[in-house]
């Protein structure tokens, strides 16, 4: 027998299910989240209910869907009180499953458009928080800057008081603020980008100017847009962790999420308007996040892409699995220290080196079952942010990008769809057949598969990077991964 997730059946569950011990009913909404997710669940929601724990009851979360596919996303919050269950598993086995109740309001905004722009200019709103994923952000990746022609943008200018994007809502939210004399609210990015807060006022800036360069020069001057760094490895919900907690804990929930128990969240102290205490529940709040930032993205989401790659090609489908084989170990190795790490701002207290040992470890967590795929989805939008940066900086400082070209090279041959096994690889990219089309023609530089300027700009174009791709391209053609590693790294050290 099991029991359905609910306000009203939180006193009957299992005795190890930790559950909000404060009024949901006393709680205001205070931040609106747009594009809830397993990563915001498990991460900022998870901050919020430790403060509403606390007494902070004004710090509310107002979850808000997006896109047409939240629809499953608002119904399974709204079927269950807005609560659903967090599961940590550490690598030693041990689990903690905890019910959050910080999300006290979900809008579904293709349906509920009114109802999101009342909620985003309420007083009460005093941080707007994003989780939108890499492109997300109306970002040439060419240019690296904001992109007038990016289907959002347009689609918004046609009708900027019937928002439909991101931006859209955050820039005629802030319009209506400024109209009415609101104080405006803090935009705070916690996407994997690097200067997530600086790429997020380009966003507002770059739309708003295009609606009104009176709005866009007061949101310059009155709006806070902070920069962070948010680190917790949360793969997509699978049907095992709804098993577990059905089979072991009696706990029927709609939508749970998982995560590793790691978790770091540094933000910068730049907020326009009152802010939650962060501090108070684990944030390093900062004056300066960027070397963090830099840190994680270029460490952790860089390897991430290296390893997605390498890795589904390698035959595995398992994030642990291909953590295991010694040749990818070796790969990740000699990407930090020689070609990550020198293009890294030091930080006081942090040794780099054993922040990647901590890597592999988080990798090699059985318990959290990340899968490749989930790594590989939407490669031509995080290839050019968390790979090709640090390849740029390598070639800029003389440094051999080995495992940048490597990288590039085994992404070719995952587009082509096939792995080492003859096995089928899923492509989750909107450029998937753009790029296997150049994979398959096989042409050099920029005639072939770095010829596309929106994911790779001019690299292409860069001698040394095409010489250096164009030989593990060629090892790869007569070698399985792990064989293509050895000729092209050297010999695989065990340890």
């Amino acid at each position: 027998m099991t029991t359905t997730l609910s306000s009203a059946t939180l006193d009957a569950l299992d005795p190890r299910i930790a559950v909000p011990q404060y009024d949901r009913a006393t709680v205001s909404v205070g931040v609106v989240h747009l594009g809830v997710g397993g990563f915001h669940r498990a991460h900022q929601a998870v901050v919020m209910d430790d403060l509403l724990a606390s007494g902070q009851s004004e710090w509310g979360i107002c979850g808000v869907g997006l896109l047409d596919g939240d629809v499953r996303m608002r119904d399974a919050l709204r079927t269950q009180d807005t609560l659903y269950t967090h599961v940590t598993r550490a690598a030693d086995g041990r689990t903690d499953v905890r019910v959050i109740g910080s999300i006290v309001e979900y809008l579904f905004a293709p349906e509920e458009r009114e109802l999101v722009l009342r909620r985003l200019t309420d007083p009460a709103t005093r941080v707007v928080s994003l989780t939108v994923t890499e492109g997300g952000y109306l970002q040439s990746h060419a240019t690296g800057r904001f992109d007038p022609e990016a289907a959002a943008v347009v689609a918004d200018l046609a009708s900027p008081e019937v928002p439909s994007g991101a931006f859209g809502y955050i820039v005629e939210a802030l319009r209506l603020r400024r109209d009415r004399g609101i104080r405006p609210f803090t935009v705070m990015s916690c996407d994997n980008i690097r200067a997530n807060g600086d790429v997020a006022r380009s966003a507002a800036l770059g739309y708003a100017s295009l609606r009104s360069p009176d709005l866009a020069e007061w949101i310059a001057d009155n709006v806070s847009f902070p920069n962070s760094m948010v680190d917790r490895i949360t793969p997509a919900t699978s049907t095992e962790v709804h098993e577990v907690l059905r089979s072991e804990y009696g706990l029927d929930d709609a939508w749970p999420v998982a995560s590793e128990d790691y978790f770091q969240w540094v933000l910068e102290d730049d907020f326009c308007n009152a802010r939650p205490p962060y501090e108070d529940a684990r944030v390093e709040v900062v004056r300066d996040v960027v070397p963090f930032e830099l840190m994680k993205l270029r460490m952790l989401n860089a390897s991430h892409q290296i390893l997605a790659y390498l890795g589904s090609v390698a035959g595995y489908r398992l994030v642990h699995e291909a953590a295991a084989d010694e040749a990818l170990r070796h790969v990740l190795r000699h990407f930090w220290l020689n070609e990550a790490i020198p293009t890294l701002t030091p930080i006081p207290g942090v040794n780099f080196v054993d922040y990647a040992e901590s890597l592999l470890s988080r990798y090699a967590n059985p318990h959290v079952r990340d899968t490749l795929e989930r790594l590989a989805t939407d490669a031509s939008n995080r290839i050019p942010v968390f790979v090709l940066p640090i390849v740029a900086d390598c070639l800029t400082g003389g440094l051999p990008p080995t495992v940048g070209a490597l990288t590039v090279a085994t992404w070719e041959k995952y587009v082509r769809g096939i792995d080492d096994n003859g096995d089928e690889l899923i492509q989750h990219d909107n450029r998937a057949d753009a790029l296997r089309k150049r994979a398959v023609a096989g042409s050099t530089g920029v005639h072939g598969f770095l010829g596309d300027p929106a994911v790779f700009g001019d690299l292409g174009n860069d001698a040394t990077f095409v010489a250096q791709y164009e030989q593990c391209r060629t090892v790869l053609e007569s070698n399985t991964v792990t064989n293509a590693v050895r000729v092209v790294l050297g010999p695989v050290s065990v340890r």
